[in-house]
């Protein structure tokens, strides 16, 4: 039996995700300056004290909320190549990724506005840092892995696909950050990022 399914585990992993959702509702609605234990115990509908038993300072509220972020962006990720990423075009992958890192209605604000505070806090912070090493170590060879298998196809031009989108990423999330001050709508955004994903591309 999966402890997460049914009884204490489950409940305890509910409570995290509420109190999680908490907080990017109120980073969508109000920014992250306004994230406390008690807005959050407000927006969540518990104690205070709930939680802070579960996360007991500021920072790891946010990383909670980092977390939960991706889980729904990698939902959302799902749902738009139709179910199995595995099983869509290797380009639609790619492209679904990439354009979900520029923020295109409150829930993908929020969870970037989240995502970019990660990383400031990674500044300071090397176990955050070394956790967000990981992960684009991760991401970015994933993502390598779908302009490689278009490269053999002969649909993909790209000289080094890791360069690529480890230059791609960067512009997405470049972007974004453009996106969430204002600078850029983010319609304009999603678009120089398209353009430079075809330019990858043979388009044959």
């Amino acid at each position: 039996m999966d402890r997460r399914t049914r009884g204490p585990g489950a409940q305890h992993e509910l409570r995290r995700e509420q109190i999680a959702d908490a907080v990017l509702t109120i980073v969508a609605e109000r920014g992250l300056a306004a994230v406390s234990l008690s807005e959050v115990a407000a927006q969540a509908g518990i104690s205070p004290g709930r939680v802070q038993h579960y996360f007991p300072a500021k920072q790891q509220l946010i990383e909670a909320a980092f977390d939960r972020g991706n889980e729904l962006s990698s939902a959302r990720i799902r749902l738009r190549v139709g179910g199995d990423p595995g099983s869509a075009a290797p380009r639609t992958v790619l492209t679904t990724v990439l354009t979900e890192l520029i923020p295109y209605d409150d829930a993908t604000r929020a969870h970037m506005r989240v995502r970019q505070s990660f990383h400031a806090l990674a500044f300071a912070d090397e176990a955050i840092a070394a956790r967000l090493r990981a992960l684009y170590a991760d991401f970015h060879r994933q993502l390598a892995g779908l302009l490689s298998a278009d490269q053999r196809a002969g649909r993909a031009v790209a000289d080094d696909p890791r360069e690529a989108v480890l230059s791609l990423t960067a512009l997405a999330e470049g972007l974004a950050a453009y996106v969430l001050i204002d600078l850029t709508p983010a319609a304009t955004a999603r678009e120089r990022l398209l353009r430079a994903v075809a330019a990858l591309y043979t388009d044959l």
